[in-house]
């Protein structure tokens, strides 16, 4: 039997190899902010090369001292994840803490999403954290540190969200792959923490997509995204994951909300599906446009319809989250230039 890893409630991660995926906007760019914060020298990993220019210098004037390097690199491809953690570990002396955070949202009805859309949330969400988890086991069983690796998962993985399915597909994937991992990768001295967050401030309404009637889709995303007593500040969030990666905490679920949710559907899921269904009916029909489109290209520039009014007024903190981290980087108007 592999004997558990020891708790250190003391134990540092000053000097440390931190690597974030997703890590160029939102709660990856926080998480590596807080790594940065604690001493780790972080590596920054994302798709868009702009984007991660504009994180590194945020986290520069942040943390003048700190190191930090980014390296563009798509999750899907694991060849470029395997460069990207051989690369690493030959100028950072090594690998010790993980951070799968790469993903997607896409807001819309199961049937206007397609499977095409399906095949895109498992691709870039589950397949990007298990090329991730396989691609940085073998440097983090190196790690004399005792390697870390945390999977983030969502709440929205705990139990099907309507109108999010494809997410919660691939976030409940995730989640049984960190609970596996944990359990394989003990034995090497690796702890696997998988994180469930629940809605959180950090502007993702602008870069998530939306079908169907997009405009209804983006105001209840965005509002309830927003909205302080079911949302989590985002700061804050990034603060707790990363302590409980510290600390090698198994699991994590953030926001009361959450861990209520996660409850009661682990004790009564049934009731909590009837729940979902009763909910669906607020939500607009699949009526509407097949096409995906970006949260902001979607924003109404003047808000229209009661709904509209309601969302800029619950989403005024994500608004001001999206600002903060790197997700209003263009308007929707440039968008359409570029």
């Amino acid at each position: 039997m592999p004997t558990p890893l020891p708790f250190r409630a003391s134990e540092s991660l000053h000097g440390l190899s931190a690597v974030v995926t997703g890590g160029s906007r939102g709660l990856g760019l926080l998480i590596a902010d807080e790594l940065t914060d604690r001493g780790c020298r972080v590596t920054l990993v994302a798709r868009d090369a702009a984007e991660l220019g504009r994180a590194e210098e945020l986290l520069r004037q942040r943390h003048p001292e700190g190191s930090v390097r980014t390296a563009v690199t798509d999750v899907r491809d694991r060849k470029a994840l395997a460069d990207l953690f051989h690369r690493t570990a030959a100028d950072r002396g090594g690998v010790d803490v993980v951070v799968a955070n790469a993903g997607i949202i896409q807001v819309a009805p199961a049937e206007t999403v397609g499977t095409s859309g399906f095949d895109d949330a498992m691709g870039a969400i589950f397949q990007g954290a298990l090329n991730t988890s396989l691609e940085a086991l073998p440097y983090l069983r190196q790690s004399r540190a005792g390697g870390r690796l945390a999977l983030i998962g969502s709440v929205g993985g705990l139990l099907a969200v309507p109108h999010l399915l494809p997410y919660s597909c691939a976030k409940a994937a995730v989640g049984a792959l960190a609970e596996g991992l944990y359990a394989e990768a003990a034995r090497d001295g690796v702890s696997v923490t998988a994180v469930h967050p629940g809605l959180m401030r950090t502007g993702s309404h602008l870069h998530a997509v939306f079908g169907g009637d997009r405009r209804r889709e983006f105001a209840w995303f965005s509002a309830l995204a927003g909205t302080p007593l079911l949302s989590m500040d985002a700061r804050r969030a990034a603060d707790r994951i990363v302590t409980a990666v510290q600390r090698r905490r198994v699991r994590l679920v953030l926001t009361p909300a959450a861990r209520v949710a996660d409850k009661a559907h682990g004790l009564a899921p049934a009731l909590t599906a009837r729940i979902s269904h009763a909910t669906t009916a607020l939500l607009p029909t699949a009526e509407g446009e097949p096409e995906l489109r970006p949260g902001i290209d979607v924003e109404p520039a003047t808000p229209r319809t009661l709904g509209e009014r309601l969302r800029s007024v619950g989403s005024a903190l994500n608004d001001r989250a999206a600002r903060a981290y790197n997700e209003r980087h263009r308007t929707a108007a440039e968008r359409h230039q570029a």
